[in-house]
């Protein structure tokens, strides 16, 4: 008899690279010309939590775009990001952007309906707190499974770990 293999459906970042890209943003914003005499600066307020600030919307946005960028170059998926609207504190405007980890309940539940309705049969998707726990007796199965999910454009970030 065949045994089960699975794999996990998750959304994690890596807070190492978070924190090194927010460091060479933060050293880009204050070497760069254009960056001159705004104040514009980027802070990493706990583990999961960034705040941008400049003298006007533009340059704050612009800062903003730095960080991306160097997100990016780190590996990190702009769909963990969840960048606010640029507001208006006293002289200052400021973004706050947090870090997001985990797949919720409703998105959890988009995943496993997509795996119900399009993928292979004998397929099994369980929820396990805030990842996917994706079961099937044919590896070819998981393996087509992982293909179609990738297709799928979901509005969070998607990693495969622990493949057995």
């Amino acid at each position: 008899m065949a045994s089960e293999n699975s794999f996990d459906v998750v959304s994690k970042v890596d807070h190492m690279e978070v924190a090194n890209a927010v460091n060479q943003a933060a050293k880009e914003v204050g070497q760069r010309f254009d960056f001159k005499g705004t104040d514009a600066k980027v802070v990493l307020s706990g583990e999961s939590v960034i705040d941008l600030e400049a003298s006007t919307e533009e340059r704050v946005t612009a800062v903003l775009d730095v960080l991306q960028s160097k997100l990016v170059r780190r590996g990190i998926n702009l769909k963990s990001l969840d960048a606010g609207t640029p507001r208006s504190s006293g002289k200052v405007w400021k973004i706050t952007a947090t870090v997001q980890e985990g797949i919720s309940q409703d998105n959890a539940k988009k995943v496993s309906k997509l795996i119900r309705d399009e993928g292979p049969k004998g397929v099994k998707a369980q929820i396990q707190g805030d990842e996917l726990r994706v079961s099937s007796k044919s590896r070819d199965d998981l393996q087509t499974v992982q293909s179609l999910i990738k297709a799928q454009d979901f509005d969070f970030a998607v990693q495969f770990t622990n493949y057995r």
